[in-house]
């Protein structure tokens, strides 16, 4: 008979795990950790346990969308025209405003503008939903908690003097609990890593090797330091990326659309104007 003793299961290795109750966030975070590397928890886990404890300590002002990035309709635009607006964007929720950005009357919801093509009766400022405001200063995981009471999933965003600093939506802040989420900049498994929009600009997934970013864009990058075009955007910044931030490299101009605090997700790719000829004398 085998005397020798049997291994402890799943449980009781937990168990013993958290035996050592943490007394504070970096003893707590050495522990999940130390689960990590124990098998008692897989990275994805480890990655949203972080993720959401990284919430709390966040601001409004750190995953906002920029006032100069917001995508806006305006009251006083021929309905035609705003819908059109709406398609070529793709977004769900549209800021509407009068007398400039820090007029804003409502909200838009794309699938409202189905009353219109139907060919029905539409009046824009009827169809409006209230906008929500929140600080900039508005710890992530109070506006999470408000977002799911009330139903809302878009704040704008005020700065301390009542201006619209910008705008935040529930998919921003649950990004920094999960990792990304699929959006209107997000591409399909099967699909090319590089699309042509409809201003004549490139959405390019970060993951783009650089030897196909060469390819695509008839440049000639090196792929010694790093093998992504995302790699060379944290390359070039020295630290990772936020959403709007940019460089410059052989004459384009790349910009983050989409990033968090764990990695970059897309860019915007565009040539560079060419620079204005001198004048001779």
């Amino acid at each position: 008979m085998d005397s020798s003793p049997s291994k402890p299961s799943l449980l009781e290795r937990l168990s013993a795990l958290l035996m050592r109750e943490p007394e504070d966030r970096e003893q707590l975070l050495a522990l999940l950790h130390s689960a990590f590397e124990r098998n008692l928890l897989d990275a994805d886990a480890l990655s949203i346990i972080e993720g959401a404890l990284q919430v709390s300590d966040m601001q409004v002002r750190d995953v906002m969308i920029p006032r100069a990035q917001m995508d806006l309709i305006h009251l006083d635009d021929p309905i035609d025209k705003i819908a059109g607006f709406v398609i070529d964007t793709a977004h769900s929720r549209f800021p509407a405003v009068g007398d400039g950005k820090d007029d804003v009357a409502g909200i838009l919801l794309a699938k409202d503008l189905l009353r219109y093509f139907a060919g029905r009766e539409f009046d824009l400022r009827d169809m409006l939903r209230p906008a929500v405001f929140v600080p900039e200063s508005k710890r992530l995981n109070v506006l999470l908690r408000e977002f799911r009471v009330s139903r809302n999933h878009m704040a704008i965003v005020v700065d301390e003097y009542g201006g619209v600093a910008g705008l935040v939506t529930i998919e921003d802040v649950l990004e920094q609990i999960v990792g990304d989420i699929e959006d209107e900049y997000d591409f399909d498994e099967a699909g090319d890593s590089i699309r042509l929009d409809a201003q004549g600009r490139y959405r390019v997934k970060a993951t783009t090797e650089i030897v196909d970013f060469n390819t695509a864009f008839d440049t000639h990058l090196s792929d010694e330091e790093y093998d992504t075009v995302g790699g060379l955007v944290i390359r070039q910044l020295g630290r990772l990326p936020k959403r709007g931030e940019s460089i410059v490299v052989e004459g384009l101009k790349i910009q983050v659309l989409r990033a968090d605090s764990r990695r970059v997700h897309t860019l915007l790719v565009e040539r560079c104007a060419p620079p204005p000829e001198a004048v001779g004398d």
